[in-house]
């Protein structure tokens, strides 16, 4: 059979988005299999089955990719540890490097206090790790410049990373205060209304903040299959991605240009920006121009209302992409891909005339 992928954003279907991506691909006769990320906990059997019809029931994957510690992206895996033999488990764990961070931590001075806090608050880590010791998976680190399969990891750099563990709401010095103004900080946030306004081909509006720590801690992966260029993002955020695009070079990325995009974190609108988006996918074009020259992929649950945001779909759409979203059903995009039967193209989002002010 002739070289092909096939990409599949499994219909996460919550109150809130999430992300589930089972991927297979053959280069000269050489097929594997990567799981990047698996939703929900409740997930994990959507992607089980999802493999098994579609992989041809393997009883073997070679990669399994955590992008970042939040639930709706490690909780599925889960259920993969019970169902097949795993390679390989990328994830990066926070506790590890305890011995690093200990001098960026005041009320710390033991390592062992450090790390033991650390497990605490990234419980769907802990987790997988244990799952993975007892499975006897072996656990690597997907920092910058490391090759899962073929792709190739462009961010977080260790450095960040440690960085954005220190930063993160969720880590020692941080969540005390975190905790104590939970309630309050959410409320506030729950009373905001968002306001849309009409808005003419090529106007863009993004927030000035981007999104948080640990979704920035996000994997950022690169592959070029069958030449098409695919960049897989989790949650990444305006830093992580300006980190990517500037180790793009050293994997012989030359940008602007991708071929197969996922949309940042479900569409939110403090994931990219219009100079984040001028990198990787070139500027805005004349109307009569954007005619669908690659493929943006958004995990978005229906009764999510939050997700996408107009405005990214716009800024997507005003540089070339077909845009298209989960809500609904599963969505596979590929080259060269075995046929499926009852699998059919779809119509790919509309431009929105409005976007959120």
């Amino acid at each position: 059979m002739s070289d092909f992928f096939e990409i599949d954003f499994l219909d996460v279907e919550s109150k809130k988005s999430g992300d589930a991506i089972p991927l297979r691909y053959s280069i000269n006769g050489d097929t594997r299999i990567h799981v990047t990320d698996g939703g929900f906990q409740d997930t994990g059997d959507l992607v089980v089955k999802h493999i098994n019809r579609h992989y041809d029931s393997p009883k073997y994957i070679d990669a399994v990719i955590v992008t970042h510690p939040d639930g709706d992206h490690a909780g599925g895996l889960r259920k993969l540890f019970g169902e097949y033999r795993i390679g390989e488990l990328w994830m990066l764990r926070p506790w590890l490097y305890a011995g690093e961070l200990i001098h960026r931590f005041g009320r710390f001075t033991s390592v062992e206090n450090l790390a033991r806090r650390l497990k605490q608050l990234y419980p769907n880590l802990v987790a997988l790790e244990e799952l993975a010791i007892e499975h006897n998976v072996t656990i690597m680190e997907p920092f910058q410049g490391s090759l899962i399969g073929d792709f190739h990891v462009l961010a977080p750099s260790k450095n960040r990373y440690l960085d954005l563990i220190v930063e993160s709401d969720r880590t020692p010095e941080a969540s005390m205060e975190a905790e104590q103004s939970f309630a309050e900080a959410a409320g506030q946030l729950f009373k905001k209304a968002v306001n849309f306004i009409k808005s003419s081909w090529g106007e863009e509006y993004f927030p000035e903040d981007d999104t948080s720590p640990e979704n920035n801690m996000s994997v950022i992966q690169y592959a070029c299959l069958c030449d098409k260029k695919i960049l897989l993002t989790g949650d990444a955020g305006r830093a992580a991605l300006h980190e990517a695009a500037d180790f793009a070079p050293n994997v012989g990325l030359l940008l602007p240009g991708i071929d197969r995009m996922q949309v940042p974190h479900h569409g939110s609108r403090h994931n990219v920006s219009t100079e984040v988006l001028d990198r990787w996918l070139g500027t805005r074009l004349d109307q009569n121009q954007a005619s669908g020259s690659f493929t943006a992929v958004v995990s978005a649950a229906k009764e999510d209302k939050d997700h996408p945001r107009k405005s990214v779909v716009r800024a997507f759409i005003h540089r070339g992409a077909k845009v298209i979203s989960t809500e609904g059903s599963n969505k596979r995009i590929g080259h060269n891909a075995p046929d499926r039967e009852g699998w059919v193209a779809v119509e790919p989002i509309p431009y929105p005339e409005d976007q959120e002010d």
